[in-house]
């Protein structure tokens, strides 16, 4: 007889997204569990406790900024449930950083895609078989060394809904071919695009709409790729998407393309690609990924082009009706204050020409290339700069928190240096 098993999500704001694809995998796939939802530390605990199933599982995602602040809150759910309950961590931080989260106080780190994994590690549960017989898991040894179990597959985006019953933005790209060595999409997902067919994403909107819904987002790393294997855009595969989200959509029903949580590389905006989307969305900005005005940190950083776009895609958006809020990175490895000046001189160019600037601070995240490098300094001057435009109402962005969090991460970096070989169990 199978034994029943009870599913708490520690649910915060800021990972919805994930979350919600785990659910939809496990109600897709028909898995039996009992559901519950914990905003606070303290209903996740209270959650746990009530929970009436044979064995209890404890869902956490965050990012790798957020990993010191949710260690404590697991601390806290763990006293206030007594002990209950089987921990496990997820997301791209759990991916990078098995060992560290394992040390933490996790029970199991989730390595990679979630979907296969959630589902096994429920059926284990519920068989009571050994957990390492489940793809991408990193499992505490006798000596405490996370272990690896076998990797779990990347699937077509198709194999499972980017949300069942629930609303968000939906899932049209995973993947990224573009190797920012500042990213952690391409160590999470992989370095190729694989998109979500325009047949899965109107069976979304269908249920969207259902729930009396009628504005449509997307999650992907770069819009203007949507249906296209490499480099250049395919406008064609972009309209068929947007023209049959429209479809589906009642006459007041609006779609947000190019605007958060994605964005659009610089290159990718051209008049054609404008005038296109003019014809399909509602809204008025689009994000523009830039990230330094120098190309020797631009080339250093693996972004595939120059300055030269930058400039181009704001004057031809704002041309087109859209006002530009462009994404710049300060302090990346080996930056000069000169590159930093080039920087700011194009952020303020751009200002003037209609654009927003979205300020950030260079963190040395976990799995990326860049993630043992030393952040560059940002002098006083800078500083005082980026205020000044933030003051205009010409930039904006958490870059001085962002700025703590690289100390906090570059001192985790240090403490867990990258292992050469990694074991594997099952």
């Amino acid at each position: 007889m199978a034994l029943a098993v009870g599913v708490v999500v520690r649910y915060r704001k800021a990972v919805t997204y994930g979350v919600h694809a785990l659910l939809a995998a496990l109600e897709s796939a028909g898995v039996e569990h009992e559901l519950r939802l914990g905003t606070t530390p303290e209903e996740t605990a209270e959650h746990i406790t009530a929970s009436q199933a044979d064995r209890v599982l404890v869902l956490w995602s965050f990012y790798s900024p957020d990993a010191e602040a949710m260690a404590a809150e697991l601390a806290t759910v763990r006293s206030l449930s007594g002990g209950r309950g089987l921990h496990i961590a997820g997301g791209v931080h759990a991916t990078a950083e098995p060992q560290q989260v394992i040390d933490a106080g996790w029970d199991l780190a989730g390595i990679g895609e979630g979907e296969t994994t959630i589902i096994s590690l429920v059926r284990a549960l519920q068989q009571d078989e050994p957990l390492t017989s489940v793809p991408g898991l990193a499992i505490k040894d006798a000596d405490g060394v996370a272990l690896r179990t076998r990797p779990a597959p990347q699937l077509p985006l198709d194999a499972f809904p980017s949300f069942v019953g629930r609303n968000g933005p939906i899932e049209i790209t995973r993947g990224c071919r573009y190797t920012c060595r500042f990213c952690q999409t391409p160590f999470m997902f992989g370095g190729q695009f694989r998109h979500r067919s325009v047949a899965s994403v109107r069976e979304h909107v269908r249920g969207m709409v259902d729930r009396g819904l009628r504005d449509i987002r997307f999650i992907t790393p770069t819009s203007l790729s949507y249906g296209s294997p490499g480099p250049d855009p395919d406008l064609g595969k972009v309209e068929e998407l947007l023209a049959g989200v429209k479809e589906e959509l009642p006459a007041r029903g609006r779609v947000f393309f190019g605007s958060f949580p994605s964005e659009v590389r610089p290159e990718h905006v051209t008049p054609e690609a404008m005038r296109m989307l003019k014809r399909y969305v509602a809204n008025d900005n689009l994000i523009i990924g830039a990230q330094s005005g120098s190309d020797r940190v631009l080339a250093a950083s693996g972004r595939g082009h120059d300055t030269s776009p930058v400039r181009d895609a704001v004057r031809i958006a704002v041309e087109h009706g859209f006002r530009p809020n462009v994404d710049f990175i300060f302090g990346m490895p080996g930056e000069t204050e000169e590159d930093q000046e080039q920087s700011l001189k194009l952020a303020s160019d751009l200002a003037e020409l209609g654009a927003r600037i979205h300020t950030h601070t260079f963190m040395p995240l976990p799995g990326t290339p860049w993630r043992d490098a030393e952040p560059a300094f940002i002098p006083l001057a800078t500083m005082s700069e980026l205020d000044r435009l933030a003051q205009r109402g010409d930039a904006y962005g958490h870059w001085r928190k962002q700025a703590e969090h690289a100390v906090r991460l570059a001192e985790t970096a240090k403490a867990y240096p990258r292992r050469a070989r990694r074991r594997r169990t099952g």
